[in-house]
């Protein structure tokens, strides 16, 4: 039961990836099956290392009230770009944006599957 909801999980995030793409022009995903990479890639970085980044940037988050918390997300979307062939993004204030529609976009997708499987 927990593999079938890491499976859509992920299926929900590579959708929202393709939505979030979508809608900015200034990013750029080449399917669905980029999307699903960029899902697995975004995911282990933000498993790897984000934790160590936000715990290394502790005092500048706090000085600008958490605002610098947007900043780590973008660079690290950045940095996904730079690994995921398909995957390109035109500049930091698309990734910035990107970050901000994906993070509503999956939180939309996510409670329709939550309806879902309360439902069950």
């Amino acid at each position: 039961m927990k593999t079938i909801r890491i499976l859509i999980h992920w299926l929900i995030s590579a959708l929202a990836i393709v939505i979030s793409a979508y809608l900015l022009p200034g990013v750029h995903v080449g399917g669905f099956v980029t999307a699903l990479i960029i899902a697995v890639v975004l995911g282990a970085v933000n498993g790897f290392f984000r934790p160590v980044l936000v715990l290394l940037t502790l005092p500048i988050t706090v000085l600008t009230f958490g605002t610098f918390f947007f900043v780590l997300n973008t660079l690290l979307i950045m940095l996904v770009a730079a690994i995921v062939p398909g995957f390109a993004i035109d500049g930091f204030w698309w990734a910035l944006l990107f970050g901000i529609v994906l993070a509503l976009v999956n939180t939309v997708l996510d409670s329709f599957a939550r309806d879902e499987s309360a439902k069950e």
